[in-house]
């Protein structure tokens, strides 16, 4: 107990260190367009046919593994990466081409690295009053204090970097991507230096301040989970190319096909036949809407909500073969007969789950998700 009150009482210290809310100021937001946009690099294709809109004071998640092309988006969007082919437009004014490319300053944007790039022979109110480049002295320095003081900095405006922890070197870096009032912000994995103790916090005050700037919001992550908190939007990319660009919930219920279904959440995958409009399976039946007789699918399980697990009948009957307590939600494996691999389910602890007792299992179908085998 006393452990637990411990990190409660660390999670508001960590929460009530940021100033207060509704005083970061607000931005001019903007809209961007990708249009046919090619990136290429040492004869490698790293975006290609790239078309997007971005609306003015959304907050949109660009998710994907390494090397998808997220970061280089961000590069564009900032006019540090030059285009290949296409058009990008802000505000429905061309800024890049194969031809031109309008340089940084001129954008309206602010980028906030994944390692932050801090400048560690400045002070935190030089750090912040470099990117105010349009603003006489007295305001410059003014506006660098009001950032300051919104991230929780204020009273030391002449410390430097390297004195610091990391979650302040993140919001020093916030406070000087927001005190010019950018009308696009981008981030490149904010949060990803983080440990998870401190996650959960300082996620919750940046979005905070992003939603009180109203700016276009751009954010680079690599965790499915996270792109969901956080985005009005998830843009996929895969290979360079943009696979399912829509709302958090149909990324997730509606995958596009089942390379996002695997990206989004680990799944138990059982190939099968249809037969008559039904899909027979270990698990049960299953009804093949919109498939042709005789085709061969794909059934993506994923391991909460698709499942349901009990100790008694009705069900198909499975035996429990591993249990992994976590936080109150149990992760377990299930062998049932007729099928090779093991079935992943996720829920909520039960001490009457024991590890070589049968169980029994039902489809929740609104949950069971269907793909044409390639």
């Amino acid at each position: 107990m006393k452990f637990r009150a411990k990190q409660v009482q660390d999670k508001e210290n960590i929460r009530t260190s940021w100033g207060r809310r509704g005083t970061a100021g607000v931005s001019f937001a903007s809209t961007v367009e990708f249009n046919k946009v090619d990136v290429n690099f040492a004869g490698k294709k790293i975006l290609q046919q790239i078309d997007l809109t971005l609306f003015p004071g959304e907050i949109v998640c660009l998710l994907g593994e390494s090397g998808s092309g997220k970061s280089t988006i961000l590069r564009l969007i900032a006019g540090l990466q030059q285009v290949s082919a296409g058009t990008i437009s802000i505000n429905h004014k061309i800024v890049a081409n194969s031809n031109f490319n309008l340089p940084p300053e001129k954008r309206a944007t602010g980028l906030m690295f994944q390692d932050f790039a801090l400048f560690p022979h400045m002070s935190l109110i030089e750090n912040v009053e470099f990117g105010l480049i349009k603003l006489q002295k007295k305001e410059k320095n003014y506006q660098a204090k009001v950032a300051l003081k919104r991230v929780g900095l204020e009273g030391r405006e002449h410390d430097y970097p390297h004195m610091l922890s990391g979650g302040e070197q993140q919001r020093l870096a916030l406070a000087r991507t927001i005190a010019p009032r950018p009308g696009i912000i981008m981030l490149d994995e904010p949060f990803s230096g983080l440990d998870s103790r401190m996650r959960e916090i300082v996620r919750a005050e940046t979005m905070a301040v992003l939603r009180e700037i109203n700016a276009t919001t751009i954010i680079v992550t690599h965790d499915p989970e996270e792109a969901m908190l956080l985005g009005d939007k998830i843009i996929l990319l895969r290979n360079g190319q943009i696979v399912q660009n829509d709302i958090s919930a149909n990324i997730f219920h509606k995958p596009a096909d089942i390379g996002v279904a695997r990206f989004m959440s680990p799944l138990t995958e059982i190939g099968a036949m249809v037969k008559n409009g039904i899909i027979d399976t270990p698990l049960g039946r299953i009804k093949a809407e919109n498939k042709k007789d005789g085709q061969r699918v794909i059934i993506a399980i994923r391991p909460v909500d698709a499942i349901e697990m009990s100790e008694k009948k009705p069900g198909i009957r499975g035996r429990l073969v591993s249990k992994r307590e976590a936080l109150g939600i149990d992760i377990y494996e299930v062998q049932v007969e007729n099928m090779e691999g093991l079935i992943n389910v996720r829920q909520r602890s039960n001490p009457k789950f024991i590890v070589g007792a049968d169980v029994f299992l039902r489809l929740n179908m609104q949950h069971v998700l269907v793909f044409d085998q390639n």
